[in-house]
């Protein structure tokens, strides 16, 4: 992208440096620069013949002003009342340093892991990874690295955010959304606006896009990975919620409409559309000749980009039993003394996981942020914000992990089995 920061990158890479100082000179540790900003690190296990994994996370950020309304300067991190505010708390610089954090504390602490691990930092997930997650997938590709499993951004803890679920929920995601973005352009011939046509290119577009929101894509619930979803979680949900998902085999539909009231679950339903630009004019008494509207489709995973627009999209494969699903859901129970349950969802934004495809099966989407009602309306949002709890309860996870994956065979779940 031609509007990268170049200068708040690299001050960024000299915090890091800054702030964890034991991972950049560990002799366990072996760190590059990839594409010129983005990172990688490669740590070294004492046990070669144990599949290594990969860890992720990216450092940009979407743009913010103070003048949208925040109560703190959102590049501030400013604290209020025990929350942390700034662009990049939710998405994703909790990750970023909630990973390096953690392997900061095991090094000190003297521990080496048995199992080897990547840690993969891209720059310009906001726009595709295609020049930071890409690179890094080119440079794996060509040491013929092969990882057990991948672990992303992604979904969170919602605690308080579906209606009728009793208790926390830890939502794994083992799929993500396809993406497509469709222009719409309408062409006329221009003139003065004291004598308009019947219909202008913006009235015209407008009726378009008018159209496009009051026709939605077809409901899909209970045809991809949601299914699995409320699957599992049919037991935590009070009555008569806990009837419906028990049964989706007869309710798929009604509980498909339960959700499409609200955008938060509709978003697991369906391909959702929305209309993100819309540019037409240059003066105020002049007709314009053109007029453009950017149309985002999130395809859901059991309809094709081809039934949207022409070409396949949306893959999901996972397995309950293996692994990297086991390992994350146990690191999530040991790393917290709060009773929560954990089961596979749909991620319904994209990430740079999509990029490494080709190095691993088994790819997963998941942040230990425990999240309540309004709280995703934060992320790229107003007043994006994490508490000093969570961003703690991030960094215990991630500390967790890293010693649980040192494993071959997983053993019984219990908290607090790891201390730091």
């Amino acid at each position: 992208p031609t509007d990268i920061n170049a200068t708040a990158l690299h001050e960024f890479s000299r915090l890091l440096r800054k702030a964890f100082p034991t991972v950049f000179s560990s002799s366990l540790v072996q760190h590059e620069v990839v594409a010129d900003y983005s990172h990688l690190f490669t740590v070294q296990g004492s046990q070669p013949d144990l599949v290594p994994y990969m860890l992720l996370a990216h450092i940009d950020v979407v743009p913010a002003s103070e003048s949208d309304g925040w109560d703190a300067p959102p590049f501030s991190a400013k604290e209020i009342d025990n929350f942390i505010y700034g662009r990049g708390t939710l998405d994703d610089k909790e990750c970023v340093m909630g990973i390096l954090q953690a392997l900061e504390y095991l090094l000190l602490k003297g521990y080496r892991p048995q199992r080897g691990f990547y840690i993969g930092l891209g720059h310009d997930e906001e726009v595709s990874g295609l020049n930071g997650a890409l690179n890094i997938v080119r440079l794996l590709k060509q040491r013929n690295v092969h990882l057990s499993f991948l672990l992303d951004e992604g979904l969170l803890v919602v605690d308080g955010v579906m209606k009728g679920l009793d208790g926390p929920a830890a939502l794994i995601g083992v799929s993500e959304k396809g993406s497509a973005t469709v222009k719409l352009s309408v062409t006329s011939a221009p003139g003065h606006s004291s004598m308009p046509p019947r219909e202008s290119s913006i009235g015209i577009l407008a009726a378009a896009v008018k159209r496009l929101e009051d026709n939605p894509m077809p409901m899909l619930f209970g045809q991809g990975p949601e299914r699995g979803t409320f699957e599992h979680l049919a037991h935590k949900f009070i009555f008569p919620i806990r009837f419906l998902a028990s049964n989706l085999w007869l309710f798929a539909p009604i509980v498909g409409r339960l959700l499409a009231l609200k955008p938060e679950t509709n978003a697991f339903s369906r391909t959702t559309t929305a209309v993100t630009m819309f540019n037409a004019g240059v003066k105020v008494n002049v007709l314009p000749s053109v007029a453009e509207a950017y149309v985002n489709f999130r395809i859901h995973s059991a309809q094709s980009l081809q039934e949207v627009i022409h070409e396949t999209f949306g893959i999901f494969s996972y397995s309950e039993t293996s692994y990297g699903f086991q390992i994350i859901k146990k690191s999530i129970l040991d790393s917290t003394l709060r009773p929560v349950i954990c089961f596979p969802g749909i991620c319904v934004a994209n990430t740079d996981s999509r990029h490494f495809k080709d190095l691993v099966a088994d790819i997963y989407r998941f942040i230990p942020i425990w999240a309540k009602a309004g709280d995703a309306q934060r992320i790229h949002g107003i007043n994006e914000r994490i508490s000093k709890k969570n961003y703690e309860d991030i960094v215990g996870f991630y500390f967790t992990l890293i010693q649980n994956c040192d494993v071959k065979e997983l053993p019984e779940t219990h908290s607090g089995v790891h201390e730091f």
